[in-house]
């Protein structure tokens, strides 16, 4: 099998960070991946990654400028040619502290906001913070340079898109991105309290509809969940495919939360080559391709464009990271997603358990 070109690496510098969001997809254990990459080392990263064919590096993590040598690495990105774009909930960094980043080569920036009402959005973060970031997105813009908002929509939010979307014009961002809770982590324990009903998606889907005849600033991306769709979503566009993740250890992964997968053999970047951690590691090579497929994914028409779905969804509802995604209507599991679905159907906000924080 050829080994595919990544296009996107993720670069993971740390998981520490300040916020505490009941719906963080980063891997329970976060405390105990240590931050085992310097500049230099990423800077290393940066360039065999373009040398594989790689065009873009989101710098995020957790909280990307907690890293007091980010600098450094956004120059590394561009010296690699990449395209540096950070991924911040911009409480931690002064209007004053972009100027060296973009001064380093930064091109964008895309920013996370937990709602449009204030006390609701500090109440998911776990700290007081919406003034920060409302603050952080006016210097960005101030700079001429591209934003992205994203929002991530759970059922306790949901019925606030079009507050959410008038937010965004007021920031003038280029990008609203509604992200569904992706059901990992954290979020995955609180799926009952995050999962929105039907009934809520269908006034989201509509509002965003009428948005969108109002104005084209900015784009507005939504998407349905797959829980509550028939076709599950394409593993990161195939597993080991297109996306090439590196841990803040130095762990190549296909995604995150391939980490959480037993056994699974990935490789570090500094005890091997990136190239050699990308096509050579028996765990990115795992689910390449079709060979491993069972049925119905086997046989199945939409094989080459769906790839099964979710690998890791697939093992944490079921245990078996080989099965069909059960966000499949043809899955022979689909019962752990219905289930799922109808017990968010209904009214009413319900508790969230909050992810630990570290800043330090």
């Amino acid at each position: 099998m050829d080994t595919p070109r990544p296009l996107n690496l993720i670069a993971e510098l740390t998981y520490r960070c300040p916020l505490r969001c009941g719906y963080c997809s980063n891997p329970l254990d976060w405390a105990s991946v240590r931050d085992g990459l310097d500049s230099d080392a990423w800077g290393r990263v940066m360039h065999e990654a373009a040398a594989l064919g790689a065009i873009h590096v989101g710098l995020t993590g957790g909280e990307p400028t907690l890293r007091p040598d980010l600098r450094e690495i956004v120059a590394h990105a561009a010296a690699a040619n990449l395209y540096p774009h950070l991924v911040t909930a911009g409480t931690l960094i002064e209007p004053a502290g972009l100027d060296p980043l973009i001064e380093a080569g930064l091109r964008s920036v895309q920013l996370s906001i937990q709602d449009s009402d204030p006390a609701a959005s500090d109440a998911m973060a776990g700290t007081e913070s919406f003034e920060r970031k409302l603050a952080f997105a006016r210097a960005v813009r101030a700079r001429g340079l591209p934003i992205l908002l994203n929002v991530v929509v759970h059922r306790g939010n949901v019925d606030r898109v079009d507050a959410i979307i008038a937010l965004a014009r007021e920031l003038d961002v280029e990008r609203l991105e509604l992200a569904n809770v992706q059901y990992y982590g954290w979020a995955l324990l609180n799926r009952e309290a995050l999962l929105p009903s039907r009934a809520q998606l269908e006034r989201a889907r509509l509002r965003v509809e009428a948005a969108r005849a109002e104005s084209a600033r900015p784009e507005i991306l939504i998407a349905i969940p797959d829980y509550h769709r028939e076709r599950p979503k394409p593993c990161m566009g195939g597993w080991g495919q297109k996306m090439l993740l590196v841990d803040p250890s130095g762990r190549v992964l296909p995604c995150h939360a391939a980490a959480d997968l037993p056994g699974l053999e990935f490789w570090r970047f500094g005890e091997r080559s990136l190239a050699e951690c990308w096509g050579e590691a028996p765990g990115m090579n795992a689910f390449r391709g079709e060979d491993w497929m069972q049925e119905p994914c086997r046989s199945c028409s939409e094989r080459a464009r769906d790839h099964g779905g979710c690998r890791c969804q697939a093992f944490a509802l079921l245990g078996d990271a080989a099965a069909t995604d059960p966000a499949c209507g043809l899955a022979p599991d689909r019962s752990a997603i219905l289930a799922a679905r109808d017990a968010a159907e209904g009214d009413g906000i319900r508790p969230i358990r909050h992810r630990a924080t570290s800043a330090s």
